[in-house]
């Protein structure tokens, strides 16, 4: 069977056996509807019992875990659906967990960097890309300027404006 990464446990939440969860997709939503995840390298099996939303985590309280000390263990991992139950996502639309680790490169085929991080924001993502220099860029995920995604080969195709990569 084959996962995706929906989220990251970050924290436990109360003393019943709730997890506080970092959202890897961009419909924090998404958890309304889960009822089968897996957690960890492991992939234990977990279902869910109730979730609630607070500052744009996600508060999941799962069946059978029902203290603080079961939850523990799941601290800093990650939340996993079968890519079975995976929502689809409508054209130009991508999970963060594909995007990450992926090469950027201009419209000449230099490559700019890595794809570390998507910070989501109000209106469009930043993608954030490392060069070999360490720098740091950050790039609107607008058409404007990503013009092509590639999840199977990890590659992205960025067309800069001037002073956007130095």
């Amino acid at each position: 069977m084959d996962y995706t990464i929906i989220g990251k446990i970050i924290n436990s939440h109360g003393v019943k056996g709730e997890v506080k969860i970092y959202p890897l997709t961009d419909n924090i939503k998404r958890f309304s509807n889960l009822e089968i995840a897996y957690i960890g390298e492991e992939k234990t099996k977990v279902r869910a019992e109730k979730v609630k939303y607070h500052k744009n985590m996600a508060i999941l309280k799962f069946y059978d875990y029902d203290d603080i000390n079961e939850i523990l263990a799941f601290k800093d991992e990650f939340i996993y659906v079968s890519d079975s139950d995976r929502i689809t996502l409508p054209d130009d639309h991508f999970f963060i967990y594909d995007l990450l680790n992926s090469s950027v490169y201009d419209v000449d085929s230099n490559l700019i960097g890595v794809l570390v991080d998507v910070l989501q924001g109000a209106s469009n993502d930043v993608y954030v890309v490392r060069g070999d220099n360490n720098k740091e860029y950050m790039i609107p995920a607008v058409k404007e300027f990503v013009k092509d995604v590639n999840i199977i080969d990890k590659r992205i195709t960025i067309d800069p404006i001037e002073g956007m990569i130095i």
